[in-house]
């Protein structure tokens, strides 16, 4: 068998953020989960900011010059616009706006929603305040800025009051010594101390009449035409977006936590081998597991076309034994094993059925039996046959042991058909589940291959990592696997030399097809040493 060629490594990247996008979209609902919230976080946004409306009113601060500053300092280092913004924002201020605004106990509440700034070299303070209307949003603004004002004024004039009196105590102790002079004391004493009085009463002069304004109202706030923040059209924008985020991350999650297999490409990298076909799960009132020659439509041909990629390459017909088995407790095994012998017959091959489930009863009250018809020559004994309608027949080889209480393990039934295998005609086992019993380790180990038989979204990983590392420690080969997709899939695909080739089988029109065919492309899978079901390996 020739070997496949490498790939280009410059479609290996693309290659990947295909699959990794194939797998996000299998969890549609997860995204569109996100989406529904981030949009219904946007609606709220737009419900919370719409009747949010900022008004911005801009102060002068004036500089303090002559007779408060020194000499020799320039007016704009005279302003700390630092002090003054915390001034600003303090509980006088506040509490003066609101006895403006005839709300006196609310003064700590205006505070939260005030904004005071000063742009960089300038002395100017701008207030910007945020309230549910227009209208009450510039009232307040201009109400703070009027309140700043009016608490830098009563700063300055206490100040000036204090300096006046201080210089007035002087004028009084000067006019006092000018009273006790004696009528000896030089009178150039007397008119000094006169000058002195004279250049103190200027200065209280100078001071008083001096503009004790805090500063100019540069902009006065006006009602805003428009809430403030994004708009409606943004937020709604935004949340989308955010939305799409989530679910994606979402999405990714569920895709990493997720322990079951929901691509073929998972099932080959968890298996080591390749997935030979993706049966069309049965209608849940469908009792009967055999419809190769007794029904038609899609699942009848997909297993014809599994039982094709089981012949040689060559096209002569399939011999050896195969090991049918499920990971765990799955009706689809059976139905496997016996759709896959009733295919062989169709083909012509005479073809033996051993079932080692130990149930009772067990597949011959399932299957339609001829109780007059021979079982073919070399068959075990106690065999009986199987009618496949148009497909022919094929015999079976019951298991005993559910009726009888037999403890006899399962490799002895298939001890009694291998000299039928021997004659080169087909044998196909159906044990119980290999993880939950030791029956199919001990058939492995006889047969020729093992087909593995899981459920597409149904199977776990790591139990198909389990069935791999058990069937490689009791040295059987697993030529393969076939997923059955469930009850609404009807899809099938089969691979070709490790790729999928065309679709085999019909859509049912009536119902929606839950398994893409992005699902049916995966990993690359582990390499299988033939296509076929021989005697020797």
């Amino acid at each position: 068998m020739t070997s496949s060629p490498g790939y280009d490594d410059r479609y290996a990247e693309p290659d990947q953020l295909r699959d990794q996008l194939r797998r996000l979209l299998r969890y549609r609902v997860t995204i569109a989960t996100g989406i529904v919230l981030g949009l219904l976080g946007g609606l709220l946004l737009v419900l919370l900011t719409a009747g949010s409306y900022s008004s911005t009113s801009e102060v002068l601060v004036r500089s303090r010059t002559d007779p408060f500053s020194t000499f020799g300092v320039a007016a704009d280092n005279q302003v700390s616009m630092g002090t003054e913004r915390q001034i600003a924002l303090s509980a006088t201020v506040a509490a003066r706006a609101a006895r403006t605004l005839g709300r006196p106990s609310k003064a700590a509440p205006l505070l939260a929603n005030l904004r005071v700034t000063n742009p960089p070299d300038t002395q100017v303070l701008r207030f910007a305040y945020t309230a549910g209307t227009a209208k009450g949003a510039a009232r307040v603004t201009n109400a703070f800025a009027e309140a700043y004002l009016a608490d830098r004024q009563d700063r300055t004039k206490a100040m000036v009051k204090r300096m006046t009196s201080g210089l007035e105590q002087q004028i009084d102790v000067l006019a006092k010594r000018i009273e006790a002079k004696s009528d000896d004391d030089p009178a150039t004493s007397a008119a000094g101390l006169r000058d002195q009085i004279s250049v103190l009463q200027k200065r209280v002069s100078d001071i008083r009449s001096y503009d004790t304004t805090g500063g100019d109202i540069v902009r006065r706030a006006e009602p805003p035409a428009r809430p403030s923040g994004p708009g409606p059209a943004w937020l709604i924008g935004l949340g989308l977006i955010g939305g799409l985020l989530l679910g994606v991350v979402l999405a990714w999650l569920r895709s990493a936590l997720e322990p079951r297999a929901r691509s073929v490409g998972e099932v080959q990298a968890a298996l080591g081998a390749r997935v030979l076909g993706i049966v069309p799960g049965a209608d849940a009132d469908d009792a009967d597991p055999l419809v190769v020659g007794r029904a038609g439509g899609s699942r009848a041909e997909a297993y014809r076309t599994l039982a094709f990629l089981l012949r040689k390459t060559e096209g002569r017909t399939a011999a050896g034994t195969l090991l049918v088995v499920a990971p765990k407790e799955d009706g689809n095994a059976e139905a496997a094993a016996v759709n896959l012998a009733a295919a062989f017959a169709e083909s012509g091959d005479d073809v033996l059925l051993v079932d080692a489930t130990a149930g009772a009863p067990g597949l011959p009250a399932r299957l339609p039996l001829l109780a007059d018809a021979c079982a073919p020559v070399g068959a075990p004994e106690g065999s009986a046959v199987v009618d496949a309608g148009t497909a022919g027949r094929f015999a079976l080889l019951p298991d005993s042991r559910g009726t009888t209480g037999d403890n006899r393990p399962a490799a002895s039934a298939v001890t009694r058909a291998l000299p039928y295998a021997e004659s080169g005609r087909p044998v196909l086992v159906i044990t119980r589940p290999l993880l939950e019993h030791a029956d199919a380790l001990a058939v492995a180990q006889r047969v020729d291959g093992v087909l593995v038989v899981g459920g597409l979204n149904r199977s776990r990983r790591d139990d198909l990592k389990r069935v791999r590392e058990l069937i490689d420690c009791s040295g059987g080969h697993i030529v393969g696997a076939v997923l059955d997709s469930g009850a609404r899939r009807r899809l099938l695909r089969r691979a070709v030399d490790g790729g999928w080739g065309r679709r085999i089988g019909q859509r049912d029109p009536d119902t929606t097809p839950s398994t893409p065919a992005d699902d049916l492309v995966g990993e690359v899978p582990a390499p299988v040493q033939d296509d076929t079901l021989s005697v020797s390996r």
